[in-house]
């Protein structure tokens, strides 16, 4: 069992417990899913480019990564139709949590000039969002190797629909959100 699901199991579901008042465990907030986003808009121009980012966001999750397709022709972007514009990995399970506290313990105190994340970038609906500038915060991408920095969106899903509840739960977890 990841080190997170343990500490979710033994340490945070009891605190959540205690500070919203319920004695249900199912009407806990629960992280379901994370995703990790890569638009690599310059893979019009360059195909490698494609290829190296795919194999970066495989690298960091330890999990295949979906090369996505534009759905439609946006001519202002000089973008056809079915043309590769991204790439993307869902992460559940023991692979998520394990995502989830290196992202918290390497990658994000790794930033530079790193003060916390904005504590507001929830969507109303009990989902955080944040943006990474580039991938070489992470210590399984090797700088020598790389000849581009591509930035990363990562979104955690909850189960609540309360940004509050949701707040709380990645609070628990160690997610460093600055002071507001």
């Amino acid at each position: 069992m990841a080190r997170l699901q343990d500490r979710y199991k033994k340490e945070i579901v009891p605190q959540l417990q205690q500070k919203l008042g319920r004695k249900n465990l199912m009407s806990l907030p629960k992280l379901q899913k994370i995703v990790v986003n890569m638009g690599v808009g310059k893979a019009l121009q360059d195909k490698n480019r494609m290829e190296q980012s795919a194999e970066q966001l495989t690298q960091i999750t330890g999990q295949r990564a979906l090369v996505t397709k534009a759905k439609q022709a946006i001519s202002g972007f000089r973008l056809r139709e079915g043309n590769e514009i991204g790439c993307k990995v869902t992460l559940r399970g023991k692979r998520m949590y394990e995502f989830l506290d290196r992202l918290i313990s390497i990658a994000l105190p790794r930033i530079r000039d790193f003060r916390g994340i904005n504590p507001k970038s929830f969507d109303g609906n009990g989902n955080y969002s944040l943006g990474l500038a580039e991938q070489l915060v992470f210590p399984e991408i090797d700088p020598d190797k790389t000849n581009f920095t591509q930035g990363m969106d990562v979104t955690f899903v909850t189960n609540t629909r309360n940004d509050d509840e949701a707040r709380e739960l990645l609070r628990l977890f160690g997610m460093p959100f600055r002071e507001a």
